[in-house]
């Protein structure tokens, strides 16, 4: 597991002790942010929410590309401390905020005091319907901005609505055992059907 690109290219991240985490496939995080550099160019001074972080590898991988904060969502301590870590490793903790709550919890939090992020990123435990719940909890957050570009990821053997509320799915692509969705706010600026 390592930083792909960006300011701590090549750096290894450290792993999680258990199989309670499930970090994104290295593979599976350069042809994502492939995707998202197509979609959005440059992530010069983006702020980035990465929600379920686990270790930080995604949130982390947007700090080095030129994000200019980001805000590191999980419930365990264990992963929080790894997440702190992992930002030390790569030199990018002084850009970076860790919050231990759950997801819920943590966004009605960060409702009061943070502007809506350029990008989030999501990626529950698979198949407990955490990735579909999250998804219609930001559907009607303050966090989520006219521009804001959502990355879900779920195992391949979830079903998944293409919208919830406001928020529609832009692309799908699978990788494996792993399905990842971008979504973004409807453009016609309704709730989508």
């Amino acid at each position: 597991m390592r930083v792909i690109s960006g300011t701590a290219r090549g750096r290894q991240l450290l792993p999680p002790k258990d199989m309670r985490v499930r970090p994104t496939a290295d593979r599976v995080k350069e042809a994502l942010f492939s995707i998202l550099i197509s979609r959005v160019g440059e992530m010069s001074e983006m702020r980035v929410l990465d929600l379920f972080a686990g270790t930080g590898s995604l949130g982390i991988e947007a700090l080095s590309r030129g994000a200019g904060f980001a805000v590191f969502v999980d419930s365990h301590r264990d992963s929080a401390a790894l997440i702190r870590k992992n930002l030390e490793l790569t030199r990018l903790d002084t850009n970076a905020k860790v919050v231990i709550q759950e997801v819920a919890s943590a966004l009605r939090l960060l409702a009061k005091s943070q502007e809506a992020f350029h990008l989030i990123f999501l990626d529950p435990p698979y198949q407990k319907g955490l990735a579909a719940s999250t998804l219609e909890l930001l559907a009607e957050s303050p966090l989520v901005g006219e521009a804001t570009v959502i990355v879900s990821e779920y195992s391949a053997k979830e079903e998944m609505p293409k919208s919830f509320g406001r928020l529609e799915e832009a692309d799908r692509r699978t990788y494996g055992d792993t399905t990842l969705s971008i979504l973004t706010v409807s453009r016609r600026g309704e709730s989508c059907p």
